[in-house]
Formats: C-alpha cells, sequence, structure tokens
C-alpha cells in the first residue's frame, strides 16, 4: 500500500492525525511527526502519557483508531509493512529470555525469527560487550548483561530504525556510555533512534530532538536548547566572592532582576531571565578578578519536563 500523504524529505518516521481510544480513554490524541533518517529521537512523558501506546502503534502492534503512520516509507497498515518490519529493531522495556539458552543461542533464535543471517550473531555479541559470555546459560546473566543481550537482538538484521523502551534498565554507568557510544556508532551509519527513557538526565546530552508527551499529545518538540529557550526558565548564576565583596556585587546586580540575589555561604547566586544574560556578565566584568569564579546553569531537562507537562 502506497503512502496516503506526503512525509517531509529524509523521514524515517512519519505521523499524521494519529489517535487511539480504549473505550472511553483518549490514549493517543491526534499526533503529528516527522524523525529524519539517522535522528536520535526520545520521547518522554509521565506514565500514562500516551508513549507506550505511540511507541506500539509505530511499531505496527497496536492499530491506530485515526491516523497514518508511515515507518521506512511504508504504512504501518499496509502490506508492504512486513517487509519494512524486517528493518527494525525493537527493545521491549521488560526483555523476557530463555533462561535455559546460552547467549549466542538465543541470538541464532531471533535470527531466524528475523530472518537475518547468522553470521551476524557473533559480531553483534561482540558489539554489545558480550563475546566473553556468548556461551554460559543466560540464567547465569546479570540484569544488566541481560538488557545488553536484549539490545544485540534489536540489532540483528541490520535495522535502519531501532525503537528503544527504557534501555539502559539494570546497566551500570560504563555500560551506559559505552551504549550511547554504540548509538553514536549507528547514528553514523544512518540508522534512526527512537530512545524513551524515565532517566531525563542520561536522555539530555544524548538526543538530537525530544518530543514531551502529556495527555496523549505532544506539548513540545525540539532540542533541549531549544525547548530551555521555549519554557523561558531562568538561567542560575553562582558566584563565588570573598565575603567583603558581597554586598558590592550583590548591589551591582540586585537591577537586573525581579529577585536580588541570594546570599551563600561562598557568595551569591542569581536567577536571571535569559534575554538578562549579557547584561549579567556586563554588570561583572567591572569586578574583574575579584569574582573567584563563576558558573551559569542551565535549566535541566527534567526542569523543561516540568515546565511543559505539569
Amino acid at each position: 500500500m502506497a503512502s496516503t500523504f506526503p512525509a517531509s524529505d529524509g523521514a524515517a518516521i512519519a505521523l499524521r492525525g494519529v489517535s487511539k481510544r480504549y473505550g472511553a480513554l483518549q490514549a493517543v490524541d491526534g499526533v503529528d511527526l516527522d524523525v529524519p533518517q539517522g535522528e536520535i529521537f526520545g520521547l518522554i512523558g509521565h506514565n500514562g502519557a500516551g508513549k507506550s501506546t505511540l511507541f506500539k502503534m509505530m511499531l505496527g502492534l497496536v492499530s491506530a483508531t485515526q491516523g497514518e503512520i508511515l515507518v521506512g516509507g511504508a504504512s504501518v497498515r499496509g502490506r508492504g509493512f512486513r517487509a519494512a518490519r524486517r528493518h527494525l529493531g525493537y527493545l521491549p522495556e521488560n526483555v523476557v529470555l530463555y533462561d535455559n539458552l546460552s547467549g549466542l543461542e538465543t541470538l541464532r533464535f531471533f535470527a531466524r525469527l528475523k530472518h537475518a543471517p547468522q553470521a551476524q550473531c557473533q559480531p553483534v555479541l561482540e558489539r554489545v560487550g558480550l563475546a566473553h559470555a556468548g556461551s554460559r546459560p543466560v540464567r547465569e546473566y546479570s540484569k544488566g548483561m541481560r538488557q545488553r543481550l536484549g539490545f544485540a537482538q534489536a540489532l540483528l538484521g541490520q535495522p535502519r530504525v531501532l525503537f528503544l523502551d527504557e534501555p539502559t534498565n539494570g546497566l551500570d554507568p560504563q555500560a551506559i556510555r559505552d551504549f550511547y557510544a554504540t548509538l553514536r556508532g549507528l547514528q553514523a551509519e544512518g540508522v534512526t533512534v527512537i530512545i524513551t527513557s524515565h532517566i531525563l538526565a542520561e536522555l539530555q546530552e544524548r538526543v538530537d530532538r525530544l518530543a514531551i508527551m502529556s495527555a496523549g499529545k505532544i506539548q513540545a518538540l525540539g532540542s533541549v536548547h531549544a525547548l530551555r529557550e521555549q519554557t523561558q526558565m531562568p538561567l542560575v548564576f553562582e558566584l563565588r566572592l570573598e565575603a567583603a565583596d558581597v554586598p558590592a556585587v550583590a548591589q551591582a546586580l540586585e537591577q537586573l532582576t525581579a529577585t536580588p540575589p541570594e546570599v551563600l555561604p561562598s557568595g551569591l547566586r542569581l536567577a536571571c531571565p535569559r534575554a538578562q544574560k549579557m547584561a549579567v556578565l556586563a554588570a561583572l566584568a567591572p569586578f574583574g578578578a575579584r569574582v573567584l569564579d563563576l558558573k551559569m546553569l542551565e535549566p535541566s531537562l527534567e526542569d523543561v519536563f516540568f515546565g511543559f507537562a505539569d
């Protein structure tokens, strides 16, 4: 079945007017979205916001009540999606594996299901750091190792689009770093990644764009920087000063914001409207080296999330 609407040039995923209703519950409500090829895209929201339902509809696991979804140029409602699905990878939030199979046997099993070459199994194990454990039964795997094996099965078939639901569950900090390094390598190969996670600090510097969902709708869409600009949340300046310099610096700054600077044991903290950033720096310039240190803190992704989702 051909697409029923024009997707943006280079879009790996395109949604138009997508809704899903379960009886009286409107789980997803009129979502429009384009995800370009090769983008790492984050999807975040409260529990019940509709992101898991949207995930499942993009995978063709749940039918939309209204609207149209194209993945890899194929409609999820059409016959062509069966072939397109072979170029998708999916890591669910809860990975269920067969305890009595080894890691390598597990991948061989999934390779048969996905019609992927068996020769891919060992290299994929190596890519996720499990080559040393390929012959061990999965029952001996730690939670993090199981998660990496789940990621490995998603990579079988050299997918062009990856759907990753809470992919770092159980991973230690080094494994999380390695995981995102792998994603960047896949991105360099043109793979599109859709990722959802409740660990917002983890996504903050690692996605190209993200969508914030609430009540079944996309409330905000863009890069982390763009969403910060949209929320108009203040910047926070933290200044380290000698105690004798605190009154003079506070006086120079107090006219720039509605809230006076907060006195800290080490100096001052000032919440500054984004438009006043350069004015604050100009006001500090005459003090020169008397400002011992300066930190400018941007709103975190968590701050931005609550700004849109609440």
